[in-house]
């Protein structure tokens, strides 16, 4: 088989594996978007934050440290001890479901009926404050995740394909760690939507509000709970790319990559995350391969945003949004 047709199914493997993450940071979008029509900016944020407050937890560190030091001259900095992945998770997870008990309380709680722009902008300034906590409760250092996921060339694939191709493959234990994790809790969450009482209620607040209030359903119960399961959301695709290139402020323009998916699969699809990350993933990673090199590279950055465009301007609600039609 010629060495460059095994190089592109490698390339489209990793593509496969990107597509999963970019559909689970998607899904934070949509999950909000549907349950109260609001595109939340402070997604991205969100993942940075609970990484942030995920590393701090494990290595015992003491929140607001420099802000507590400055105030009464102290020089503490650590708890002195350490706390297991799995329980530092488990409370990461807890301050996300505080964080979105507290946004629907203080923030949104006084915003319903208001027009859409002026709910995104509130997410622009909830972007902002979340980073300025993060930063003063943790300090803005980059820092190394380490919850024991597997990392480095996985040896059994590489030898595996090499016997076959003459070629090895070159998969990260990350990435397909990533994209087992990712692909469970996608599909977790879709079960979770179109089966559970709760998601039924979600769907119900997405069409009509005032009928879902009608029928007993709380606004306030399901604008908490979306809070919260597009948090731990957050977390988890923090974890995966706080692993892979540390917790740093780069980790909150995961979301920018997220739009294109949003573009393409819709802003109220769940299915349309996952089909548009899968697109997005595979797309940019075979453009980069086959046409790349003739335009001189670097097409990953912008590639996925092209497609997004030729979608708005052909077909604008997504492959799985729903049609807008106006009647006049």
């Amino acid at each position: 088989m010629p060495e460059q047709l095994v190089f592109a199914m490698e390339v489209f493997l990793n593509g496969l594996m990107a597509g999963v993450l970019y559909a689970l940071v998607a899904l934070g979008f949509v999950l909000i978007f549907k349950a109260s029509g609001i595109f939340n900016y402070a997604q991205g944020v969100m993942a940075l934050f609970s990484a942030m407050t995920l590393v701090g937890i494990m290595k015992g560190q003491v929140p607001f440290a420099h802000v507590i030091n400055v105030i009464f001259g102290t020089d503490v900095h650590y708890f002195g001890w350490t706390v297991p992945a799995l329980l530092a998770i488990i409370l990461t997870v807890a301050v996300m479901v505080l964080f979105a008990w507290a946004v629907q309380k203080y923030i949104f709680s006084h915003l319903v009926g208001q027009e859409p722009i002026i709910l995104f902008m509130a997410t622009i300034g909830l972007a902002y404050f979340l980073e300025g906590v993060g930063d003063l409760m943790w300090n803005s250092e980059i820092k190394k995740l380490d919850v024991g996921l597997p990392q480095g060339i996985n040896e059994a694939i590489d030898n595996y394909t090499f016997n076959i191709f003459d070629y090895g493959f070159f998969i990260d234990n990350l990435d397909i760690v990533a994209t087992l994790i990712a692909a469970l809790l996608v599909g977790g969450l879709v079960i979770f939507s179109q089966y559970s009482k709760e998601g039924r209620a979600m769907r119900a607040v997405a069409d009509d509000h005032q009928a879902a209030l009608s029928v007993g359903v709380s606004l306030n119960f399901i604008w908490i709970m979306v809070w919260s399961v597009a948090g731990f959301v957050a977390l988890v695709a923090g974890i995966m790319w706080g692993t892979k290139s540390g917790v740093q402020f780069s980790l909150s323009l995961i979301a920018l990559k997220a739009l294109p998916v949003l573009m393409l699969g819709g802003f109220t699809s769940i299915p349309g995350a996952i089909v548009g990350g899968l697109i997005i993933g595979v797309g940019e990673k075979l453009f980069e391969f086959a046409i790349g090199p003739m335009v001189g590279g670097a097409t990953e950055n912008w590639f996925a945003y092209v497609l997004a465009l030729i979608f708005l301007v052909f077909r604008p609600q997504g492959l799985f949004g729903e049609k807008i039609i106006e009647r006049v």
